[in-house]
């Protein structure tokens, strides 16, 4: 059911916010040169794919987990993007690909040890990442390893389709921050 919802929810995003998607990329192209943003991230049972973003960082910018990044490589443009969610647009992708559920937890990269470990002692890579979720909402971040995975956890043992479109109504609505940044 979650992965009909998941296909419907994605290919309606796609469609409807096709115009602002389309002036995003232009928009992007002139202030970053390269509008999308592309990570190898690790998915449901650990198997690689290609996460797709708006660029809200320069191109030479170190491939880290955002906690870990410099603040000071995000330009106004990355800011408003991040602050408003719309650079996770593009991953309506890869929800509709399969690599991705619209509320999951967030795929992390393969050199984040700590949190892989973490994860894996709870069994979260037993379901596709997502685009929000839980630990979303609640401001905690990759910075926090066993906490986030704790917090993983609980929301896969009560996902229900009521806390599924929950998440992503206070996601909507503005409820969480993202990922933090260095500052």
């Amino acid at each position: 059911m979650i992965r009909l919802i998941d296909i419907s929810g994605s290919f309606l995003g796609l469609l409807i916010f096709a115009p602002l998607l389309l002036a995003l990329w232009i928009i992007g192209w002139f202030k970053m040169q390269s509008p999308l943003f592309r990570q190898e991230r690790m998915g449901r049972h650990h198997q690689s794919f290609l996460l797709v973003k708006f660029r809200t960082m320069p191109m030479d910018t170190p491939s880290v987990a955002s906690h870990l990044a410099s603040g000071v490589s995000i330009n106004h443009y990355g800011s408003i993007l991040r602050k408003t969610k719309l650079d996770e647009l593009p991953q309506l992708w890869n929800v509709l690909k399969g690599d991705m559920s619209l509320v999951g937890p967030r795929p992390n990269l393969f050199n984040q040890e700590e949190l892989i470990c973490a994860r894996d002692a709870l069994d979260v890579y037993s379901v596709r990442p997502g685009i929000t979720g839980l630990a979303q909402i609640k401001d905690i971040d990759m910075s926090t390893p066993k906490l986030l995975s704790e917090t993983d956890a609980e929301m896969i043992s009560t996902l229900s389709i009521a806390n599924y479109f929950k998440y992503i109504f206070l996601t909507i609505a503005g409820k969480g921050q993202g990922d933090r940044v260095r500052r």
